[in-house]
């Protein structure tokens, strides 16, 4: 019986693209400085529309932080006690990033509800001018996060909340050209029921992809059956048992397998190709393979 364990470093462990510390600090100022103005004019405008966007941009502020110190947990070393390191940090962080997200969605919502029933004079021309520069400002910061939010759930979380920031800030700004042509002041507290199905529907997705991160579920866009059949197709393989595949992070995934070869382990070679191909066939790129001749896996009781 003998057993493999290897990293395939072709594909550079699957980490999202580095220099994002930068982005991070950037976004955060950018947006922390937009947070006080919008917040600020709503209150002082009387927009229910301008004070729900603030909101949502202050939990972005403290998501973008909360993303910002995963990644520089996921950095640091593993040791004797987090063998796997804090790699796990980044998937806490998105659970809570979804969390966050659903406790300014309440708070907004009550606002929203009590506005609809009192309605109160909107300064339209304030709205347009605010939502323009929170346009600006979410694009710049969406474009920052764009080059890689393909490779990590925290990067793509943090695109699509700038993104969709942006176009929540052009839809105050029709909001607001709306109120100065009709004056009906009915429209505010609607855009901000249409700001929080839009904040909801992305907070869902993020909250689903955690929880099954935090399951340890088969991420995405991996196939359980095309690796159980690429393993069991490999020359000398009888069967495939106790295969498991899970995160160890929002961008890396790991492996392990028992394989049953009767003929005896075929050496190290075999080992690092079955780990290469695991990594650019199906991004896996932590692998612990298990070679058996056959006597172990008959009386294996673990078997899946």
């Amino acid at each position: 019986m003998g057993a493999g364990h290897s990293h395939n470093h072709d594909q550079g462990h699957g980490r999202a693209p580095a220099g994002h510390g930068r982005a991070f600090a950037i976004g955060v100022l950018l947006n922390s400085a937009f947070v006080l103005i919008e917040a600020g004019f709503g209150l002082w405008s009387g927009s229910m529309a301008l004070v729900a966007d603030a909101g949502h941009n202050l939990s972005d502020v403290l998501g973008l932080l909360i993303a910002w110190g995963a990644t520089v947990m996921a950095a640091r070393p593993a040791n004797a006690r987090f063998t796997y390191g804090y790699k796990a940090s980044s998937m806490l962080a998105a659970l809570a990033n979804a969390g966050l997200l659903l406790v300014a969605l309440g708070a907004i919502l009550f606002e929203t509800i009590d506005r609809l029933m009192h309605p109160e004079p909107v300064q339209g021309g304030t709205m347009i001018a605010v939502a323009g520069v929170g346009i600006v400002i979410n694009s710049a910061t969406a474009l920052m996060f764009m080059r890689g939010r393909k490779s990590d759930i925290n990067i793509r979380g943090a695109f699509l909340h700038m993104a969709a920031d942006a176009l929540v800030s052009l839809g105050v700004v029709i909001a607001g050209v709306a109120i100065l042509l009709t004056g009906l002041l009915w429209i505010d507290p609607v855009t901000s029921l249409v700001i929080v199905a839009v904040i909801g529907w992305g907070t869902w997705g993020l909250l689903k992809d955690s929880v099954k991160m935090g399951l340890l579920a088969v991420p995405d866009g991996i196939d359980e059956g095309e690796v159980r059949a690429y393993l069991s197709g490999l020359p000398g393989v009888r069967a495939v048992h106790d295969l498991h595949i899970w995160p160890m992070s929002t961008s890396e995934t790991a492996l392990t397998a028992h394989l049953v070869m009767p003929g005896g382990p075929p050496g190290d070679g075999f080992l690092h190709q079955v780990s290469h191909q695991l990594g650019h066939r199906f991004h896996i790129h932590h692998a612990t393979v298990q070679i058996e001749t056959g006597a172990h896996a008959d009386h294996c009781t673990d078997c899946a």
